[in-house]
């Protein structure tokens, strides 16, 4: 049995890490302000980590896993707080490759800002720095789009409520968009099979070997489902954002360190599958936007 601190534990990636490895018969800790229900199993370590005080200076654990830092800041915090740190895990981001570097983009490659992610790349950029001078063992991951059960992000879950009330979709440009994905139990297997084996490689881009269109992807979400989409695309100078739940940036990922440690990730339409069984009973759990209101008021005339 080991021992894990997980930071958050109460939302989708930090949830799903907290209960796969409750499931395996490890002690698993969670950090959080407990503002949320705390899942089955688990400990609650209750504090804000910007207050964290003393609250971890008697603990020790075997692992830690940061699964919702996005600053310096909040890492050098966390690190300081505990007193020794034996394995440690971040959950970085893609976004810490600038769009102008050739693609599929490499783990070797430098990092930089990327005009589409802005502060949230930069920000990672820099905590992945300070744990690489500060905690050296330490191993990062930079997933791509993360999908499945427990999601809140507006994804998947907004294609669901299009097909659930058989609205017709609106896509940008010709849906040709390509789109990378990884399903949340994957990056749960990743982390464990890096605390198993203890690779040499400390950075690891996290997503599965193909990618996928935004059409294709759009007409799996509406088959779980039992519709079929109507498509209307959108040619003009309208914000994607406003209307779709992905920014208009095509990127690729090298997933070959990933795929030398699992093997196989998730089909893409099963994992699907999985996350619309979750959202039929979980709606109030996802944080929902104004997409449909907004097609509504400026797009349906183009039908």
């Amino acid at each position: 049995m080991r021992k894990l601190l997980i930071t958050g534990g109460t939302v989708f990636v930090s949830r799903s890490l907290a209960e796969y490895f409750v499931a395996k018969g490890d002690e698993v800790y969670v950090l959080n302000r407990n503002n949320r229900v705390q899942s089955e199993g688990v400990h609650l370590i209750e504090a804000d980590r910007y207050q964290l005080g003393d609250v971890l200076s008697e603990k020790v654990f075997d692992v830690v896993i940061d699964a919702n830092s996005y600053t310096k800041e909040e890492v050098s915090l966390l690190v300081d707080a505990l007193p020794s740190i034996k394995d440690y895990i971040f959950i970085s981001t893609s976004a810490v490759y600038p769009e102008t570097l050739s693609q599929p983009f490499l783990e070797t490659q430098s990092t930089g800002e990327n005009h589409y992610w802005k502060s949230y790349g930069t920000n990672k950029i820099e905590a992945e720095e300070y744990l690489e001078t500060h905690v050296p063992q330490a191993y990062i991951l930079r997933p791509a789009y993360i999908y499945g059960p427990y999601n809140n992000a507006y994804r998947e879950a907004f294609v669901f409520d299009c097909a659930k009330q058989k609205r017709p979709f609106y896509l940008p440009g010709d849906g040709k968009l390509p789109l990378q994905f990884i399903h949340i139990k994957d990056v749960c297997r990743l982390v464990d099979k890096l605390l198993e084996t203890h690779p040499e490689q400390k950075i690891y881009n996290v997503g599965n070997e193909e990618v996928i269109s935004v059409r294709e992807w759009v007409e799996l979400c509406y088959e779980v489902v039992g519709e079929k989409p109507e498509f209307i695309e959108i040619h003009s100078d309208v914000n994607p954002t406003n209307y779709f739940s992905f920014t208009d940036y095509a990127y690729v990922l090298d997933v070959s360190r990933q795929m030398a440690l699992l093997g196989e990730t998730r089909e893409l339409g099963k994992g699907i599958k999985e996350s619309w069984l979750w959202y039929k009973n979980n709606e109030d759990k996802v944080n929902k936007r104004n997409y449909i209101q907004y097609i509504e008021e400026k797009l349906s005339n183009r039908k």
